[in-house]
């Protein structure tokens, strides 16, 4: 009987070696990688470029494929707009494994086999993977299978729950008496050498949810839980934020038939959980901004929906839409808005649990930021920010009015103080914070 080596493998006396690759160590991050539109896409490049410069020889982003991400119909940017990885930085989207008699797993069949073949050849390997479900049972079922075929694994695993695992999955299991699969993502979780959350709000909605379960199903989780979950913020890459000139924003400006302060922002996915509706109708209802356009920038699955909303709203001609922002024009088009808008309010399948868009918009300065205190957007924007109720459109006039009317002065005091908070969630920083603490692989 034949066998298929691994790609480092010799044989030798009948016996299988796997040679050590010439790295000396590695980083793995497992994630919903570009082109997808998500704030922990980004925030898995953030870790990757500084996971380089922090001094791993080699960093991989395991991904899926593009045309299952597009099947899956997750909000993707242009990939022309996508920007290159710096060098030693891979990407990599594993082919799926077995044909059409298997309906489903393929894809996670091939992502749990590519991380076997990293895991066992040897190098010293941090893998962590953002979301846990499915890309934490990959990393898990990868070491102990590694570990089961009596290969060298030398890998520390980190696993980062984002709050949509905990929503989409364990609490609509909790509800509906479905307490396996909530079961399996909690006990996969805690299989990891170190367990993170985005937020404090993000850990209490884990904790709260096992407690529940726990309650249900005759569990255990919450209290190892509570004791082993530690927070890890969001990375976000500052400098282009921080760093742009007034030339280079006026150009982006330009070309999108825009002028400094003379519209209000939305950027972020189109979805109902972010309230693009109830902005609509607050913008609609300022009378301070009568001279403003609404730029509402983005894409994601109620784009179209968002669209009638903005045609009946009777200032459609003071309404656009933008769907191909990239990560170039990003920084620019929050640093020379009159005001940005999140009103982000809590719904069944999604709950804002940190707000990395808000963050973004702080480092890049201009006008305020208007939120709601949703999940874990306290945490996000401090006191840096002015707050509407989630929902009431009618606060998201009064917020805006404010904002219209706010002197030069107070805007460049407001904008200083929400820079100098959102610095704190620097890359550099967070990534030190989280790999600080950890006794790597060795």
């Amino acid at each position: 009987m034949s066998m298929t080596l691994h790609p480092n493998a010799t044989q030798e006396n009948g016996e299988l070696s796997i040679l050590s690759p010439s790295v000396n160590s590695r980083m793995v991050i497992v994630v919903r990688a570009d082109p997808v539109i998500c704030g922990h896409s980004v925030e898995a490049r953030n870790l990757a470029e500084v996971a380089r410069l922090r001094g791993f020889d080699e960093v991989r982003i395991l991904s899926w494929p593009i045309d299952r991400l597009a099947e899956a119909g997750l909000p993707l940017k242009p990939l022309d707009t996508v920007p290159d990885y710096s060098p030693g930085i891979i990407v990599e989207r594993p082919e799926p494994v077995g044909d059409y008699k298997v309906p489903d797993g393929r894809y996670l069949a091939g992502l749990t086999g590519r991380l076997i073949e990293l895991f066992s050849d040897g190098t010293p390997t941090v893998c962590m993977s953002l979301y846990l479900s499915p890309h934490d049972r990959a990393v898990v079922d990868a070491r102990r299978l590694t570990e089961a075929a009596g290969l060298p694994c030398r890998v520390t695993t980190i696993a980062e729950a984002v709050g949509s695992d905990i929503t989409n999955v364990v609490r609509s299991c909790v509800a509906e008496g479905r307490f396996g699969a909530a079961v399996d993502i909690l006990a996969t979780y805690l299989a990891n050498d170190h367990c993170v959350a985005v937020s404090e709000y993000t850990k209490e909605l884990i904790v709260s949810s096992a407690t529940e379960l726990d309650a249900r199903a005759g569990t255990r989780f919450a209290p190892q839980l509570a004791d082993r979950v530690e927070i890890s913020y969001p990375a976000i890459d500052s400098t282009p934020y921080v760093q742009q000139s007034r030339e280079e924003i006026t150009a982006v400006l330009e070309r999108r038939g825009l002028t400094a302060d003379g519209y209000v922002l939305f950027l972020s996915r189109l979805a109902l959980a972010k309230g693009v509706d109830d902005l609509i109708e607050g913008f609609a209802n300022c009378k301070a901004g009568v001279d403003k356009q609404l730029v509402i920038a983005g894409n994601g699955p109620d784009k179209d929906y968002f669209k009638s909303v903005a045609e009946g709203s009777g200032v459609a001609d003071r309404i656009v839409f933008f769907d191909d922002v990239d990560d170039v024009e990003k920084p620019a088009l929050m640093a020379g808005c009159a005001a940005y808008v999140l009103p982000s309010k809590p719904r069944p399948e999604f709950t804002e649990t940190f707000g990395i868009a808000l963050v973004e918009k702080m480092l890049a300065g201009g006008g305020p930021v208007i939120t709601a205190l949703t999940g874990g957007i306290g945490e996000a924007v401090g006191d840096t920010a002015m707050i509407i109720e989630a929902g009431d459109a009618e606060s998201i006039t009064r917020e805006l009015d404010k904002a219209m009317e706010l002197t030069p002065m107070q805007r460049e005091a407001m904008a200083i103080a929400a820079r100098a908070y959102g610095l704190q969630f620097d890359r550099q920083l967070v990534f030190e914070r989280l790999l600080g603490r950890l006794p790597l692989a060795a």
